[in-house]
């Protein structure tokens, strides 16, 4: 069957063999280095430099009462409250005070206000069993809108605590006092 279809379709064309050129690398010698080269040292300078006064700093006039840390529109006044028993050696002691957010609803209708909260200073420096003793807003009503954001600032307070006889112990009723008030 092969022989028919190669008759119809006439001899196979020779096609043209080119041969290449066999390539050849010249031999060349590897040489392989086993220690960095180092640079010279550089030469010492017969006139040494001469030596740079220190630089003076402008320092701002700033009242350290004039600066405000607090977040844009809030002003949030925090003292510790008069609970507790700091008369000692021993005696327990702040370490970090957390401003608590300004509640959102409370800045959107204007009210400030007073939060007191209790708690204890438990014998590793953390609070525990944080509640609110009194809330009202700067007219004298009771208000419980900062409640949970002076809980919660409370809640993440560390002290240094109380040492009795070498031993940490806890201090209940510890009082503390959060003021909201909004910038002007």
């Amino acid at each position: 069957m092969q022989s028919l279809i190669n008759e119809d379709l006439g001899q196979d064309e020779q096609q043209e063999t080119r041969r290449i050129a066999d390539i050849r690398m010249p031999d060349t010698e590897i040489e392989t280095q086993y220690e960095a080269a180092k640079p010279n040292k550089p030469e010492q300078p017969e006139n040494q430099p001469p030596d740079v006064p220190e630089p003076e700093f402008d320092s701002p006039d700033v009242d350290a009462a004039a600066l405000n840390m607090a977040a844009p529109g809030m002003d949030m006044n925090m003292g510790m409250g008069t609970g507790g028993n700091f008369s000692g050696d021993g005696e327990y002691m702040p370490i970090v005070a957390v401003a608590p957010e300004y509640p959102r609803r409370a800045a959107s209708r204007g009210i400030e206000g007073f939060v007191t909260v209790q708690f204890t200073v438990t014998s590793n420096g953390s609070t525990k069993d944080v509640e609110v003793v009194d809330a009202v807003d700067t007219d004298g009503r009771e208000t419980s809108i900062f409640n949970r954001a002076a809980i919660r600032a409370a809640e993440r307070f560390k002290f240094r605590p109380r040492v009795i006889d070498g031993e940490p112990v806890e201090v209940a009723g510890v009082s503390y006092r959060f003021v909201f008030e909004l910038e002007d």
